[in-house]
């Protein structure tokens, strides 16, 4: 018998924390990166990538056993889309929270940034939406929502705080808009004109492409693994009121 799940306001909290800090992350080693090499652009991208594979991998394992670990509207929509049949996964009540918890929590994570590293929070200029970026995160995300949920449906998902964390930072140098493959990400990133940051009207082709990733990823993934509806509970990591407790 599968032990309940944390309450959902605790798991919200999870995704709300967990998101904030991942984004706060991202964009703080943006700033320090453009502080410390300023004429160096792949170093930059080298200092932020390496601080957001570990940065993420630690989030996981601290917030995994709460929430799964999400701090991703296309993986909770994935999650509660596969297990919806069979009763595991996220409910939409659920999905109701996840998700405005993560974008108030990127959105939030930025801001933090931009206060610890003294820098105005504005919106950012940059634009990203180029066609070769947009085919980018449709592969980002496929591959993301691909491996996740793979992990999960062969009972790996142990491996997952690392595979993410790598997989993340491998994406960022493969793909030439650097693997955002997340819409409350791509959100918070929007309030910091630095490194990181994506201008508002790049944000909604990139969540689109995402999108368009998340149902490409899904379609693989059920192609290799047809069962893989049935593990949606554990996601990204499993979470239950025990491991939650402990």
């Amino acid at each position: 018998m599968t032990s309940p799940q944390p309450p959902l306001w605790r798991r919200a909290i999870a995704e709300l924390l967990g998101t904030a800090l991942l984004v706060a992350i991202v964009v703080g080693s943006g700033i320090a990166a453009q502080q410390l090499s300023p004429a160096d652009i792949g170093l930059q991208l080298l200092e932020n990538s390496t601080a957001t594979v570990l940065g993420l991998t630690v989030l996981i394992l601290v917030f995994g056993p709460v929430s799964g670990a999400h701090f991703n509207p296309v993986v909770s929509l994935t999650d509660w889309f596969l297990g919806r049949r069979n009763g595991s996964g996220l409910t939409l009540p659920d999905l109701g929270a996840y998700i405005p918890a993560q974008v108030v929590g990127a959105i939030g994570g930025s801001a933090l940034a931009n206060a610890m590293f003294e820098v105005g929070t504005t919106i950012s200029s940059k634009e990203r939406a180029t066609p070769g970026h947009l085919l980018a995160e449709i592969v980002a995300t496929a591959v993301l929502i691909l491996l996740i949920f793979a992990l999960a449906a062969t009972k790996r998902g142990v491996l997952a705080a690392p595979a993410v964390g790598i997989y993340i930072g491998a994406a960022y140098w493969f793909t030439s808009s650097t693997s955002f493959a997340n819409p409350a990400v791509t959100l918070g990133r929007v309030f910091s004109d630095t490194f990181a940051g994506i201008a508002p009207g790049s944000a909604p082709p990139f969540i689109v492409a995402q999108l368009v990733g998340a149902a490409l990823g899904v379609a693989l993934l059920l192609l290799l693994f047809p069962a893989a509806g049935r593990a949606a509970s554990e996601v990204v990591i499993p979470h239950t009121a025990e491991g939650a407790d402990r």
